[in-house]
């Protein structure tokens, strides 16, 4: 994978503007994790985009978790853990497969179908009232969060609809998702190591964007408390939306 830095610094720019929003959304905002994936997924491709971004997940995670481990717990998380790997383990094996324009897509009707779904609940609540509490609702999640943060690193906004179909606070979300996301990140390094996303090439360029990145988590988890709950979750959705048309139609 060759990295274009001949473009005068502007390849380089964009990147950093990708990291900052990524560190931002870790903290504050999950849904601006989109737009590194977008950003990233332009100037690279889709494929490599995974690779890249990965590593600075897991830096993200790491400075994350203390900041909100009391907000939430372990037990949380486990009933997650397993249907999420096993839907990781299956994207990997049609990664190497997938084209670029193909992954994008697949990625675009995820996210579109869960905020679909969350929409449905937030204004016809009797079609889905027992929806938080369903097995099989949990299980599809998992299966949807497994396989677009795999194929694209881009499991933010499904985890925020389904913290919005079950009514999270703003803490609770950022509790659970920093103990979720470490753990489910760190599992897909050998994966991506397997496939030669992860390299020499893509960390050099990892280490160059780490000030961006830990400027955006700094900014981040500012904004969260200067935020209303009703404008973070209209936040999430708009966020959401936009990825998904983003992914699944340009």
């Amino acid at each position: 994978m060759e990295l274009p830095f001949d473009a005068s610094g502007l390849t380089l720019a964009l990147a950093c503007l990708g990291a900052l929003c990524l560190g931002i959304s870790k903290t504050g905002f999950p849904g601006l994790a989109i737009i590194n994936v977008l950003i990233v997924a332009e100037l690279f491709g889709a494929k490599n985009s995974v690779g890249i971004i990965l590593p600075m997940l897991i830096v993200c995670d790491l400075l994350v978790y203390p900041l909100f481990r009391k907000y939430a717990s372990w037990a949380q998380v486990w009933p997650l853990v397993p249907v999420t790997l096993a839907a990781i383990i299956g994207a990997w094996l049609l990664l190497d497969a997938l084209e670029d324009e193909t992954a994008r897509r697949v990625i675009g009707v995820i996210i579109l179908f869960m905020l679909g779904l969350q929409l449905v609940r937030e204004f016809r609540k009797e079609f889905l009232e027992h929806l938080p509490d369903s097995r099989i609702f949990r299980w599809i999640s998992c299966l949807l969060i497994g396989v677009s943060t795999m194929l694209a690193n881009a499991a933010g906004p499904v985890y925020s609809i389904w913290a919005l179909v079950h009514r999270m606070k703003k803490e609770e979300f950022l509790g659970v998702g920093a103990r979720f996301f470490l753990l489910v990140n760190i599992f897909k390094v050998p994966f991506l190591g397997q496939l030669e996303l992860i390299n020499r090439e893509s960390l050099f360029l990892n280490g160059l964007l780490l000030p961006a990145l830990i400027t955006g988590i700094l900014v981040g988890r500012r904004l969260i408390h200067l935020v209303p709950q009703r404008m973070f979750e209209l936040l999430l959705y708009g966020f959401s939306a936009i990825a998904g048309i983003r992914l699944l139609f340009f």
